[in-house]
């Protein structure tokens, strides 16, 4: 008996391609046999993606079609849609460029057999020298946007951001606006950002590392450019509803207090010093005070409330649990 089936959990893989005639049929040909139903999104391919993808002779592959392409986020919304119709307990994504290992999929399912996630995702760096294969701009890229995603999502446990190997618990696609999701390759860390809101645990799966001669439709540059502004509005949006508005918790009146002081000690201090300098008096003891101690204050509610958000990462317990399970059993290293 599989993972899922003793803990009688059904499974839709999504995944979404574009120009992938040379890649979908191997990779639909891994898929394992306990897997319930397989949509593949074809986000307007204009070489033989479709015809590979309907023609190879499994009934669990369902194929659905863009007549226009609009991005991975846009064939994932479409494919979870389908496995929220279809009433299947959990949603995998894995893509169709074979950077994916199909038989790496039990561990992402196990952690919900487990009870212990809500969304589990890959983590290609968990075993030292496992992405080793990732090419350098790659890797560097993904080490600064997961800091940065961290700080937006609140999932302080959780690196690699933007792997793309992961599975949902259904129930949860259902209360989050679909339509609102990023339609390009932003979609990854705004699920993270908008899971966070509903607390769902998110927990880490070591996978592989595997890079072929396939091109990546990631433009570093865009990356750069773009991503750093979205997950600063995205994350700004996610605190302000979280701690604000859905619960004025301890996180939020500490950062708010820790604003208001440390604003008001730079305004008040930077405009003395620029007195001084204009007129040549040297402020006084009790103006300086006035300017230092509300922005020692203001630095150290900051920091009270950075350290709760970390403690209060959703799923964190979670994880470190399936780790020390998965290393236990004496799992077989990533490769």
């Amino acid at each position: 008996m599989t993972v899922l089936g003793s803990a009688n959990l059904t499974l839709a893989v999504v995944i979404p391609a574009h120009n992938e005639e040379t890649h979908i049929g191997a990779v639909l040909a891994a898929i394992p046999a306990w897997v319930d139903r397989v949509i593949v999104v074809d986000d307007a391919s204009t070489d033989g993606t479709v015809h590979v993808a309907e023609a190879c002779g499994d009934p669990r592959v369902t194929v659905l079609r863009h007549d226009h392409n609009r991005g991975v986020g846009a064939a994932m919304r479409t494919g979870y849609r389908h496995a929220i119709n279809g009433g299947f307990d959990l949603a995998a994504k894995m893509d169709a460029d074979g950077q994916m290992l199909a038989e790496e999929l039990e561990r992402l399912v196990e952690p919900f057999a487990m009870g212990l996630a809500d969304y589990a995702k890959g983590n290609r760096f968990y075993f030292r020298g496992a992405a080793d294969s990732m090419p350098a701009h790659r890797g560097f890229g993904n080490t600064a946007l997961s800091f940065l995603t961290k700080f937006a999502s609140g999932y302080w446990h959780v690196y690699d951001s933007q792997c793309g190997f992961t599975v949902t618990r259904v129930p949860f696609l259902k209360l989050i606006d679909l339509d609102d999701l990023s339609e390009d390759y932003f979609f990854e860390n705004d699920m993270l950002i908008k899971l966070n809101t509903l607390n769902a645990r998110v927990v880490d799966v070591p996978i592989s590392t595997v890079y072929g001669q396939e091109r990546s439709g990631v433009k570093p540059g865009r990356v750069v450019l773009s991503f750093p502004p979205r997950l600063f509005a995205r994350g700004t949006r996610r605190f302000w509803r979280k701690h604000l508005v859905t619960d004025f918790s301890p996180i939020g009146f500490l950062t708010i207090a820790g604003m208001a002081f440390g604003a008001f000690g730079t305004v008040f201090g930077g405009y003395h010093w620029a007195l001084s300098v204009a007129t040549g008096h040297v402020a006084s003891t009790g103006t300086v005070m006035i300017a230092v101690l509300p922005l020692i204050l203001g630095i150290q509610l900051l920091v009270q409330a950075f350290s709760l958000s970390v403690q209060a990462s959703p799923g964190a317990r979670e994880a470190a649990a399936y780790v020390a399970h998965f290393i236990a059993r004496g799992a077989e290293k990533c490769r």
